[in-house]
């Protein structure tokens, strides 16, 4: 057994690092481009949760918000359409290190700004370097992984 083997860093599953407060992160005035190219956060760490505030003069403009790239322009599946008012303003639990958006609408761009609380948990954890093949999904681009990169690809379950 190595030394110090009980020295290991948090994992997605250590139930510790969502059981306590969360460190703050706030990106003011994020800018979601109009379709075809597109905006994304990538947090230091995993967020323990987030929450879209969108700008009042944009509220109910629809915004495409994926937690990779794949997701975004729906490869594998649907991707995640939200519209931007008041029902979407409260903490979504979800545990990424990063988040993708894009206006729907081609001519214009969406303002909103970004909460979220972060955990201790490393990045590099919500790896996806497991085969779709063989849980019975479709890999992006023929590839054999679900996301092939440091977080999901925001279409598996999605349908």
């Amino acid at each position: 057994m190595p030394a110090n083997s009980w020295n290991l860093p948090p994992g997605l599953n250590n139930v510790g690092s969502y059981q306590v407060s969360g460190r703050p992160y706030i990106s003011g005035s994020c800018l979601a481009p109009a379709s075809g190219s597109a905006l994304v956060l990538r947090f230091p760490v995993v967020t323990k949760w987030f929450q879209i505030e969108p700008h009042s003069s944009i509220e109910d403009r629809e915004l495409r918000v994926a937690f990779s790239e794949n997701g975004l322009y729906g490869k594998g599946g649907s991707n995640f359409k939200v519209h931007l008012s008041s029902s979407l303003c409260r903490p979504l639990d979800f545990k990424v290190s990063e988040i993708w958006f894009m206006s729907e609408d081609a001519s214009d761009t969406a303002t909103f700004d970004l909460v979220a609380g972060l955990t201790n948990i490393p990045k590099e954890r919500t790896s996806t370097e497991t085969s779709a093949s063989a849980a019975g999904l479709w890999a992006p681009d023929g590839s054999t992984t679900e996301a092939g990169g440091p977080n999901w690809s925001g279409s598996l379950g999605v349908s």
